[in-house]
């Protein structure tokens, strides 16, 4: 039903075609110079539904829908009677906040619309918000992207972000929060900041190597801070195990023979009764998984058939299963995300190699800037629109 009303409300907004223009690296989606508007909340039935706009006819946009229509104070909520802005019809009596940017999660005007969560409610408002002139839907993750490209959150707390939203466990809550609240980004900062100074001093002795004024002993002083960088990124990279473990989740294949209690053990541990138990050999015959919170941490449990040779072809293909599922239990590619983290954090740990096993100064320089480069691409995207896309399509709609 959901997804239904938001196309009939899209094709309401659209009107005739609107030009494209793709920006550079850190740019918004695509239209982004349009107001756009979208369900934030949960979707379904619920007590309370948020709406959200942002761009710069949010402010048009709150003046449309409510009686009175001069703006509310600034980040105060207001009740206001919500009307169509064609027909005068009231929608609602909902509660509504104005944040002017750049003082705003997008840093641009935005709206919000706090409506009672019935879908007669939502559909009414959302269909009088596309009715309103420089308005649009959103699309997936683009309120996220424009903070992003308004500086109003790094590309790693975006990500942080992201992992909060599909948080299931309180130790993946934990490490989102932590990531979203800077800490990674702070720690990519404090280092590229190091290899800043380091790149600073190497240049300076390229062009006043000959000159008295230079400090001595300052190429020593870089190797020293190149040498404790490499520390702590290769510390960083062998507990980024972890926490990539943390967030997609451990595959744990039980396995054994017939009646060595692996179906009390995985509904002990689900706290359901998710396999049958019983005391004739061969009672399960299929791979039954099901997801579960261990202190915090995902798991997903797959009860096998026991191993033994099978009565029958049904029992056979059982234990044909189970062997394969203990042969490679994975659940799947490392997620993007934390494979970009990676990626760029070896690649700058490889350019500090390139800098130790450098012959010449100019080639350790450009080892240099190489490293500041992985690091400035963990925090900025890099200049990769491609990349942005894929982190971002990751968002809901109204995200």
């Amino acid at each position: 039903m959901w997804r239904g009303l938001w196309t009939l409300v899209s094709r309401a907004a659209r009107g005739p075609c609107r030009p494209c223009t793709r920006q550079g690296s850190g740019a918004p989606a695509p239209g982004s110079g349009a107001t756009i508007f979208a369900l934030s909340s949960g979707q379904g039935r619920c007590g309370i539904a948020v709406i959200r706009t942002s761009g710069p006819a949010s402010g048009h946009a709150l003046r449309s829908l409510t009686a009175p229509r001069d703006l509310p104070r600034a980040r105060s909520a207001c009740l206001r009677l919500l009307i169509d802005p064609l027909s005068g019809e009231p929608l609602d009596r909902a509660l509504v906040l104005w944040f002017p940017g750049p003082q705003s999660f997008t840093g641009e005007d935005c709206a919000e619309f706090h409506v009672h969560g019935g879908p007669a409610v939502v559909s009414g408002v959302l269909q009088a918000l596309g009715r309103v002139p420089g308005l649009r839907p959103a699309e997936a993750g683009e309120f996220t992207r424009r903070a992003f490209a308004n500086g109003k959150l790094s590309l790693t707390e975006v990500e942080g972000l992201a992992d909060l939203i599909h948080a299931e466990t309180e130790a993946q809550r934990r490490q989102a929060l932590r990531q979203l609240d800077g800490e990674l980004g702070d720690l990519c900062c404090g280092w590229a900041e190091t290899l800043t100074k380091a790149l600073a001093h190497v240049e300076a002795y390229i062009d006043f190597g000959e000159d008295d004024n230079l400090e001595e002993g300052i190429l020593e002083r870089v190797d020293s801070q190149v040498r404790e960088l490499e520390v702590a990124l290769d510390t960083h990279l062998r507990d980024a195990r972890r926490g990539q473990r943390l967030r997609s989740g451990a595959h744990v294949v039980v396995t054994g023979p017939p009646n060595a209690g692996k179906s009390s053990l995985v509904n002990l541990l689900s706290r359901k009764p998710v396999s049958i138990v019983s005391p004739e050999p061969g009672t399960t015959r299929d791979v039954l998984e099901t997801p579960v919170d261990l202190a915090g941490f995902p798991a997903l449990l797959s009860d096998t058939a026991g191993l033994r040779e099978g009565k029958g072809p049904v029992e056979q293909e059982g234990v044909r299963r189970a062997r394969e599922r203990c042969g490679d239990p994975s659940t799947g590619p490392p997620l993007l995300t934390r494979a970009r983290h990676q990626h760029h954090l070896q690649g700058c740990l490889d350019a500090l190699g390139h800098y130790k096993q450098a012959k010449d100064v100019a080639l350790a320089a450009e080892a240099l800037r190489i490293a500041r480069g992985h690091l400035a691409c963990l925090t900025s995207g890099g200049g990769t629109e491609e990349i942005l896309d894929i982190i971002f399509q990751d968002f809901c709609v109204g995200k």
